[in-house]
């Protein structure tokens, strides 16, 4: 028997419909993409992601969406994304929205697209905080997040910790208003601040010893990284929020780490998303400053992601 009709229970639905003619506009897109350099699953999986977001289609609706040769308004507007991405925008940029821990964020050139490795960075704070009373980490009431961005990981945190307190500081603005917009769009309270953390603290009049838990996932990219890094990302993503300088790819973590000296409760958690070259000498910097319990998790692509440190008593 030809192999073509060996079909298992669980074969794919797109294996399935093979046969059959999937929607026009989703097959015209992926080879838009495919053609502009787009590598095959990704340019799947953004023209899945148009024909959801734009068309209101499900993937079953797309791909048993027969061959109608007359596009809606919608289908058309989806195409002409689909170029914008085929010519180097961030498809998130184009549909000026992303999606992160079960909930939808604007994003827009001033601010980085979130990231699935931030999601286990929110994830492992969600925990530490669920752990009962009685463990050793104390009770988490306020979390600052420097450098917040979209609002990502301080609206989340807000969504999934209710009983929490969180504010978000940023230097930019432009993120500042986005991450407010964001809280609104997804029913959070956050208050913001426009603090640039790398002058001294004196200068910005905070309040010492004021949270329990500190989380900042701030540049971390070195200069001469930018060379390895895909175009889109370095022709539309804030280089603000991106890179440090090559002398001095801990900038950030040690001006934050310092802060959160002050910053935190005795007992207090600190927490980091961290350029995977640099785990091991982030983890020393933290415990020569006096930080106990350091550790360095790896996110779900094998690389070290992510480090979790303890203000002393």
């Amino acid at each position: 028997m030809p192999a073509t009709f060996l079909w298992s229970p669980v074969a794919r639905l797109e294996e399935y419909v093979y046969f059959c003619n999937m929607n026009k506009t989703y097959s015209d897109i992926k080879t838009l993409l495919v053609r502009s350099g787009t590598e095959a699953n990704e340019a799947k999986a953004i023209a899945l992601l148009l024909m959801e977001k734009v068309c209101g289609m499900s993937t079953t609706d797309v791909l048993t969406g027969g061959d109608d040769t007359t596009r809606t308004a919608q289908e058309q507007q989806a195409l002409d994304m689909a170029t914008q991405v085929a010519h180097g925008t961030p498809v998130q940029y184009v549909l000026g929205e992303a999606d992160f821990c079960g909930m939808t964020f604007r994003v827009a050139s001033g601010v980085l697209i979130p990231r699935p490795e931030t999601e286990e960075l929110v994830d492992w704070i969600v925990k530490d905080c669920q752990l009962p009373t009685g463990n050793a980490l104390r009770p988490t009431r306020r979390i600052l997040d420097i450098g917040t961005g979209s609002g990502c990981i301080a609206i989340a945190l807000a969504k999934l910790l209710p009983q929490v307190e969180v504010e978000g500081w940023d230097i930019s603005p432009i993120a500042l208003h986005i991450a407010q917009e964001n809280a609104k769009r997804n029913n959070v309270k956050l208050k913001v601040a426009k603090v640039d953390v790398l002058s001294t603290l004196n200068d910005q009049g905070l309040t010492l010893n004021a949270y329990d838990c500190l989380v900042s996932n701030p540049p971390y990219v070195c200069e001469e990284e930018a060379r390895e890094m895909e175009a889109h990302v370095l022709e539309h993503e804030p280089h603000l929020a991106l890179f440090v300088p090559n002398n001095d790819p801990l900038l950030f973590y040690r001006k934050i780490g310092e802060l959160a000296l002050q910053l935190l409760h005795a007992g207090g958690q600190l927490y980091f998303e961290i350029n995977r070259r640099f785990g091991h000498e982030t983890v020393a910097m933290l415990r020569g400053m006096g930080y106990h319990d350091v550790e360095l998790r790896k996110d779900g692509f094998g690389n070290d992601r992510m480090v979790r440190a303890i203000k002393p008593a």
